[in-house]
């Protein structure tokens, strides 16, 4: 479109504004169907990706330098000592935007300092004016490089993005089906296993460790990629990554997909709580229960969950063992939330397990330095 556009603004040149100023009109109006005609060739030419060569690219260049350097033999001396526009006018700033778009700002540079001390030979008795279109030429051929490497990064961006999309929408698709059909059936099997007993309950054993692999696959929270360290911020975290080796076969951990930033050592003490709520659950509910870890991210707070399946606590339990000496919940717990300034909520029914929920508001000054480290 810019090839086109000068196009036309160097007839109106040839033709109206500057007629007088050539010696050869005639030679004048031939070089303006040459740029006419390489005008079309390029427009075809570079409409694929895989034809801009360096070859045609160098071709555009020659054969614009050969036109520009035919302001010689056309223009009258007194019209060249005075800067008047060459032929090519703004024609010859082609190339230019070509090479820039193609391989970047420094070979738009190097291009239009090409063509600016072609300009400068020719005109150098103009100085001022040479200057002006040296100056223009430079900025278009950094500038356009710049924006042509700024979209295709966003292009990418976008694609990358929409491949993860797509793939987001694939998987939840397969969790749904597996969920509705395999899933079933493993935990179906595991159930009757373990009412049958014998050798069929080891064959429930089995398909509920299937099951949670399964479970996990689908649900995206394998983890392996999820790093500690959070890059460029000093002393930040994701907690997620600290709990996800708690896993395993009686244990579930579901973290959110963003990373759920924190300091170090608030993050440590946090995943210590943790570990001794899952520390109780093996002691006191026996090797066949079930554990399940929710992590959960707000604005002011981060919440983290343990759920078991065991015999629950009894009434006033808590408080005899505190005052026996054994402090696992009122210190390694309930102690350590405290001394971060959260707190930590048990809640427990007789029979039907025990639900431990941490709670941990975010103070102000950790919440902007795990804003900053996201952005």
């Amino acid at each position: 479109m810019f090839r086109f556009a000068s196009l036309v603004y160097a007839t109106l040149l040839v033709g109206v504004l500057d007629s007088g100023r050539y010696s050869r009109l005639d030679w004048a109006w031939a070089a303006l169907a040459v740029m006419t005609a390489w005008t079309a060739v390029t427009t075809v030419a570079y409409a694929r990706p895989d034809r801009r060569t360096p070859l045609l690219m160098s071709a555009d260049l020659a054969v614009t330098v050969g036109l520009v350097a035919s302001t010689i033999a056309l223009q009258y001396p007194s019209a060249m000592r005075a800067g008047v526009m060459p032929v090519t006018a703004t024609w010859m700033t082609g190339p230019v935007l070509a090479w820039a778009i193609r391989y970047g700002r420094r070979a738009g540079a190097v291009t239009a300092m090409i063509l600016a001390g072609l300009d400068f030979v020719m005109h150098h008795n103009a100085f001022p004016v040479v200057l002006n279109g040296m100056v223009l030429l430079l900025l278009a051929g950094v500038i356009v490089g710049h924006l042509s490497r700024l979209g295709a990064a966003v292009e990418v961006e976008r694609k990358h993005a929409v491949q993860v999309e797509a793939t987001s929408k694939e998987r939840e698709r397969l969790a749904r089906s597996i969920h509705d059909s395999v899933l079933q059936v493993l935990a179906l099997v595991q159930r009757r296993g373990a009412e049958a007993g014998g050798e069929a309950a080891e064959l429930g054993r089995l398909a509920g460790q299937l099951e949670i692999s399964l479970r996990e696959m689908v649900g995206g929270t394998l983890g392996a990629d999820r790093v500690v360290n959070v890059p460029g911020a000093s002393g930040v975290v994701d907690v997620c990554a600290l709990l996800l080796p708690a896993r395993s076969e009686r244990v579930t951990v579901s973290v959110p997909a963003p990373a759920v930033l924190l300091k170090r050592s608030v993050a440590e003490e946090l995943t210590s709580a943790v570990r001794a709520a899952l520390d109780n659950v093996r002691q006191h509910c026996g090797d066949q229960a079930r554990a399940w870890v929710l992590v959960e991210d707000t604005p002011g707070q981060v919440t983290v969950t343990i759920r078991d399946n065991g015999p629950g606590i009894p009434a006033g339990r808590l408080a005899e063992a505190a005052a026996a000496g054994r402090l696992g919940v009122s210190h390694s717990i309930r102690g350590r939330l405290r001394d971060l300034g959260g707190s930590a909520v048990i809640s427990s029914v007789p029979g039907e397990g025990t639900e431990v929920e941490l709670r941990l508001p975010r103070r102000v000054k950790a919440t902007v330095v795990a804003s900053s480290a996201a952005g």
